[in-house]
């Protein structure tokens, strides 16, 4: 039997790289992934993962993109192996503030009651959102991009896109970068900056709300997401810093910060401290270009910590763009 060339060689397998490849491949495209890391130890499977868009620039496309990604999420909540489920729960901010355009339309949406507040916060309101157990999530992912006939080559990378393009296979008529922070060196794109997140996994003593502590200039990010049988802490926002080992007192600071919104996580038994780079830009870079030798190249990167929220709508337009080019209806 023939194997066909890629006729797609997509760079990176976090959601973004995943879920572009996805819609190429179920377009009938024959599309390969070459990545550093394997999907399970990318930034996306570290992220706290409810719908929303958090640390990106908001240009007039991200709306758009976060109102797709909704519906498709919102259809997988039936799909129990895509580990997507729609949770409850409320956001608060230590300060006075206004609840965010996005939030206003989703389900269950309303202002708390001042009884509602955890001591410290000033503002908060409660809403309905998809919740995404990220380690399940890219493993269906990866499995239904293998069903419609990708290839997935990890180990790796790249130290250029002229370098990517040497490796694609001479058929190869598209690279679609989703190489997230790895942008920075590879295209060059010095706008792309790590915003880093650090999280403590532990057994779910029983939560099934999820609550969003909004960092302020005296507070850190704190997030409690209920994932069934394990609960997801954090957070951290610490902007140009590279490091992907958990620091043991912010990893303290997380739990205590965590165990005071919800007092039964105290004593909850830990699982694990982990930590990713989240690929800050002023704005998402979505867009078509060219190689040197003329093939064409796709852009997708740039999400900041909106990474699942805006995927799916990121990857149909990038998808789009790889399609219009390829005469791919």
């Amino acid at each position: 039997m023939t194997i066909r060339e890629p006729d797609v060689l997509v760079i990176g397998a976090g959601v973004s790289g995943l879920t572009t490849a996805i819609c190429l491949a179920e377009a009938g495209l024959t599309v390969a992934i070459h990545a550093e890391r394997p999907p399970a130890r990318t930034t996306s499977s570290v992220a706290g993962a409810i719908w929303g868009p958090h640390l990106v620039g908001m240009d007039d496309r991200v709306a758009r993109w976060g109102a797709a990604t909704l519906d498709r999420l919102l259809d997988l909540v039936a799909e129990p192996a895509a580990g997507v489920r729609v949770v409850c729960g409320r956001q608060a901010s230590r300060t006075a503030a206004i609840p965010p355009q996005w939030v206003t339309g989703l389900a269950g949406f309303r202002l708390c009651t001042d009884q509602e507040l955890p001591s410290g916060f000033a503002a908060g309101w409660r809403y309905c959102a998809p919740v995404v157990e990220m380690p399940v999530y890219l493993g269906y992912l990866l499995a239904r991009f293998r069903a419609a006939g990708g290839q997935l080559h990890d180990g790796q990378s790249f130290g250029s896109l002229g370098e990517a393009a040497a490796v694609a296979h001479s058929g190869t008529r598209v690279i679609v970068n989703c190489s997230g922070t790895g942008a920075r060196n590879l295209v060059p794109d010095r706008d792309v900056m790590p915003v880093r997140g650090q999280v403590v996994e532990a057994i779910n003593p029983g939560i099934t709300e999820f609550f969003i502590g909004l960092a302020g200039e005296s507070a850190d990010l704190t997030y409690i997401f209920p994932l069934g049988d394990t609960v997801r802490l954090g957070g951290t926002e610490d902007a140009g810093d590279w490091s992907l080992e958990p620091d043991p007192a912010t990893a303290e600071r997380i739990v205590r910060d965590a165990a005071a919104i919800e007092p039964d996580l105290r004593g909850a038994r830990i699982l694990a401290h982990l930590a990713g780079l989240r690929p800050a830009r002023p704005t998402v870079r979505l867009e078509a270009g060219h190689l040197v030798d003329g093939r064409m190249l796709v852009h997708n990167y740039g999400h900041g910590g909106a990474g699942v929220s805006l995927s799916w709508g990121c990857a149909l337009d990038a998808a789009a763009l790889v399609q219009a080019a390829l005469g791919v209806s």
